[in-house]
Formats: structure tokens, sequence, C-alpha cells
């Protein structure tokens, strides 16, 4: 459910807007006041932002401080063109490319877990999308102290490819883990594992705001 406490922006039209002709009914309009942190624009990220687009989420907070680079076209959102251009901004062009009714709030900085809780005071929801185990485990901690009563879907153990059954999602509370939460990062990283991933966090991240539970 989306948590109370400010006015929530409906943009006009997303209802009518053919993209969304074959949605689950009843979906478009509680997308379209939602409103979705996503926490690092890498492969998690970036995929899991896509998703959400597609499916009609109307508002997005990006945060990220890196650039483009070639290693990260083998599982990321980008393309050649993007090569050397800030993550946040090639990442708002192709969300903007898929829905340009979209409302992106782009922040190209290194997130910490003083600023993570004014960066997303205004998300229904983080999506969690860091590489590192120590930066998720922040990341979450800050999140659930500063916004206890809001979700967060986060990813652990997406690496290697295949071992297509080891994936779940494991809940406790308002925490949502989507992976196999086992496998390490020196195992190599395949764009189908991790794209499945960002998939079940996004449609994770839709059950919710739509008020279908996991």
């Amino acid at each position: 459910m989306l948590h109370k406490g400010r006015d929530f922006v409906y943009i006009p039209g997303m209802e009518n807007n053919p993209i969304f002709d074959r949605n689950v009914p009843g979906t478009t309009e509680k997308l379209a006041k939602a409103t979705v942190g996503i926490a690092g624009c890498g492969g998690l990220g970036s995929n899991a932002a896509v998703a959400l687009v597609r499916a009609g989420v109307g508002h997005m907070i990006l945060a990220d401080h890196d650039v483009v680079e070639a290693s990260n076209l083998n599982r990321q959102h980008y393309f050649q063109q993007d090569i050397g251009e800030k993550k946040v901004e090639a990442l708002a062009a192709h969300l903007k490319a898929i829905n340009p009714q979209v409302k992106l709030i782009l922040h190209d900085l290194e997130l910490t877990p003083e600023n993570v809780p004014a960066i997303y005071k205004e998300a229904d929801l983080l999506v969690e999308a860091f590489d590192s185990a120590d930066s998720k485990r922040w990341l979450i901690e800050s999140w659930c102290v500063a916004y206890p009563d809001r979700p967060i879907v986060a990813a652990s153990g997406v690496s290697g490819c295949g071992n297509t059954g080891a994936m779940h999602v494991h809940s406790s509370g308002k925490i949502h883990v989507c992976g196999d939460e086992e496998s390490e990062m020196t195992m190599g990283l395949c764009a189908a594992r991790v794209m499945m991933a960002a998939s079940m966090q996004a449609n994770v991240a839709i059950g919710l705001l739509t008020g279908d539970k996991e």
C-alpha cells in the first residue's frame, strides 16, 4: 500500500495512454500516483526502472554517481551511445523514450547512510540496487530506520548463469529480497540472471504498490 502523509500527484491522461492498454485492470491508476526510489542505476536499478516505467509508475527518484562504461553493457540498460554519460541522465532519457509522461528526479551523487532519507523522502517504496553486501546492508538499515512503514525491495545473489530454480523472493516485514541469496560476485554476471532479479524486484514493487502483496 502507498504510504500516507503527502498528496499524491496524479498524471492526467495516464489512464488513456495507449502504452498501458494491456495493463492488468485497475493497476494503471494506482501506479501513476506512485513514487519509486531507485538506489543505484546499474544492472539491477536500470532494468528494474525500465520494468516499472513500462508498468505505469508515474514518478521515480534515480540516484547514482557513476558514468556508463563499456563493461556495463552486458547487463545494464544502456547502449553504445551512452558510454561516458552519467548513468542517471542516460537512464532518464531511456525512461522518457518509453513514457514521456513519467516524472523523474535525478541525483548524480554518491548515496550515503546520511543522505538516503532526504533523497528518497517522497518515495513510497525503495528499490535497492547496489553491488556490495556492505552497501546493501547500510542502505536497508538507513531506510528502515527513517521510514519503518515503507517497503524496500532488495536483491541478493544474482551472479552466475542458469540455476533458475534457485531464484526466489524472501520477505520479512517491510523488507523483500529477490535472488538466490547465495551466489558471489566472483562468479561473474550474466544479463539474463541480473535482469531476472531486477524483474522480480519490479514485480514485487508493483504488487506492493497496487495492494496485491506478496
